[in-house]
């Protein structure tokens, strides 16, 4: 069929029957040899960037080690003891120092990640950021607070890897950044996290496994991975993750932390590198990450302020509602503990069961309800908005060997889906049966 379309290409070919055949041929290494250049290609960028993190994590402990040998009455243990409340009050009235608190988390973020395996980049212009803040007239809510950032979120001057393979380095900052050093904290650490971002746990081709600083065993969850392990392990006060279906809820939950994954748009994402080119009908979020919910919600004054809706007009000009945060009034609060569709475990359930109950003796209304037409919420906006491109964002690239099943799943026919479907319902659903019954005897 080929050699009959070139035949009415190219007539002039019927008069050496050998060239179609040699045409072919040549035509199919070209393809191998770009195939083998491209993964040569990205092979080198991930070593480099291997040797950027290394070079990184030296600088890193240089300068904590230094600070150390020039300030040795620092009181190590006591910074870090300290919620983020407290430490803008010793802050405020100058009892601790911006340096101080910076290099004791730089020392202790390093500690964790020999540990974990998370921090991914050192963002070395923090040490610049602290002479700047020396110089600002007002001191914004987070003054001299160290954050980190998950690691698609841009930097400037820094690469991000969110995709398996390193990016560009931008010459700005992303939006979320910029806000948060407006209000005086110094970002100093960027964090691993899955390829792609659309695993909730899995290798990444460039740094590898990230492991729960509670049980080694065990995944700190997906796909804000690296904050969730850091800020668990203590080497960051206050960090930002970022969510599509549960990648700020997971890392919370498996290390025993708070995170809050706040609605689409309430925060900018400009400057975020996106999990999937082009996926636009299902958004992500970011969202502040930390060890308790006053964290949380000083993260949210900080944020919701008139910088950030300056330098992105797309966030609607909301501050955070001092009122409705502080006010003891009575909420009617819609609950489920279970949508129709996912099989909560018994635990689950439970845990909905057992918060329902604290809530009402707290004084507020509980309203049960369905999420309507949770089938189609699920399975047409979306599984298919999330991969309708067939995964084509890893076409040619290196897939981590975890993540391998997942995709060759996505890349299957339409048709072949819905045959094994049809097929593998009965059976993974009395597997289930035999799962949730097991829970039942166990618990």
């Amino acid at each position: 069929m080929i050699q009959g379309k070139l035949r009415q290409l190219l007539p002039e070919l019927d008069a050496d029957p050998r060239t179609i055949p040699a045409l072919l041929c040549g035509s199919a290494a070209a393809v191998l040899l770009l195939n083998w250049g491209r993964r040569r290609w990205i092979q080198e960028k991930i070593e480099e960037a291997r040797r950027w993190r290394e070079r990184g994590l030296a600088q890193m402990e240089t300068a904590a080690r230094l600070f150390k040998q020039q300030n040795p009455g620092v009181q190590s243990s006591h910074i870090l003891s300290l919620s983020l409340v407290e430490l803008g009050e010793k802050l405020k009235e100058g009892s601790l120092s911006p340096e101080s608190i910076l290099y004791t988390y730089m020392d202790k973020a390093l500690a964790v990640t020999r540990e974990v395996n998370c921090v991914t980049d050192f963002i070395s212009e923090c040490e610049e950021q602290l002479q700047e803040l020396r110089r600002q007239k007002e001191k914004g809510l987070l003054y001299g607070i160290p954050v980190s950032i998950k690691d698609h979120i841009e930097c400037v001057a820094h690469v991000s890897m969110s995709l398996g393979f390193p990016g560009p380095c931008l010459p700005y900052d992303s939006v979320l950044v910029k806000v948060l050093k407006r209000q005086g904290a110094i970002p100093f650490v960027k964090t691993n996290t899955s390829q792609s971002m659309i695993n909730y746990d899995c290798n990444n081709t460039i740094f590898g496994q990230t492991v729960n600083p509670h049980n080694h065993k065990k995944s700190p969850g997906g796909s804000s991975r690296g904050e969730g392990a850091l800020i668990a392990g203590g080497g960051s006060v206050l960090g930002f993750g970022s969510d599509v279906a549960g990648s700020i809820c997971l890392p919370s939950s498996f290390c025993g932390l708070c995170g809050f994954k706040p609605m689409g748009n309430r925060l900018s994402v400009s400057g975020l590198a996106s999990p999937i080119d082009g996926m636009r009908s299902v958004s992500f979020m970011v969202g502040p990450i930390a060890r308790d919910v006053d964290r949380l919600a000083l993260c949210m004054r900080a944020l919701l302020c008139d910088e950030l809706f300056s330098l992105d007009p797309t966030v609607p000009p909301l501050p955070f509602n001092e009122e409705v945060y502080s006010s003891s009034r009575p909420l009617r609060i819609g609950y489920y503990d279970g949508d129709g569709y996912f099989q909560p475990s018994p635990s689950m359930r439970r845990a909905v069961q057992e918060t329902k109950v604290l809530l009402e003796q707290a004084g507020h209304t509980l309203v049960p309800f369905a999420p309507p037409r949770i089938n189609y919420a699920v399975d047409e906006l979306f599984t298919k908005g999330t991969f309708s491109d067939g995964v084509s964002t890893f076409e040619g690239d290196i897939v981590d060997p975890t993540l391998k099943s997942q995709i060759n799943c996505y890349r299957l026919p339409i048709l072949a889906k819905k045959i094994l479907a049809l097929l593998l319902k009965p059976v993974v659903s009395y597997i289930g049966l035999i799962c949730l019954y097991k829970e039942d005897i166990m618990e």
